[in-house]
């Protein structure tokens, strides 16, 4: 019974509420801390999607595609401007707004196999607006040209290039 008695003394207790206390505090910090970054991050890192439509095409004019090659000065290449509209619903400008899109010829083949990303914008105004990018196509790709799945995806912030 000596013994029992001893061992009831000397034992520790498993709830030792000081310790549960910091651990929840830490605890409760660090989600703080987590909610934070999120929410204070810096503006230029959310990317903006923007819906593109009436998306044309027209041959260069002037010198703008003069002498225009692809592939390192390989294949000759035609010169076109893709026009269209843009919708910024963000509410924000969306700077160096990449364009996304697929141009096939007049037989449905891709006239740019390797590439989606097309050009880009420097700044798409809040609401809706009109952009234009310049092109090579290879020479031999016959048209008309058919232009699919156009979409721009920019920064609500000034981004360092």
């Amino acid at each position: 019974m000596a013994i029992a008695n001893y061992k009831m003394q000397n034992s520790q207790s498993f709830l030792n509420i000081p310790v549960i206390v910091k651990v929840l505090q830490i605890s409760f910090l660090s989600l703080l801390l987590c909610v934070a970054s999120f929410t204070f991050s810096h503006p230029a890192l959310a990317s903006v999607q923007v819906k593109l439509t009436n998306v044309t095409y027209e041959p260069c004019t002037g010198d703008a595609g003069k002498n225009m090659v692809l592939g390192g000065g390989v294949m000759s290449a035609k010169c076109y401007m893709i026009k269209g509209n843009a919708d910024n619903p963000s509410g924000k400008v969306v700077y160096n707004a990449d364009i996304f899109g697929r141009i096939y010829d007049a037989n449905g083949n891709d006239a740019m196999p390797e590439r989606s990303r097309l050009g880009a914008v420097e700044e798409i105004p809040v609401g809706k607006s009109e952009f234009e990018i310049m092109v090579a196509v290879p020479a031999e790709q016959p048209e008309p040209l058919e232009l699919k799945q156009f979409k721009a995806s920019g920064f609500a912030g000034k981004v360092r290039r």
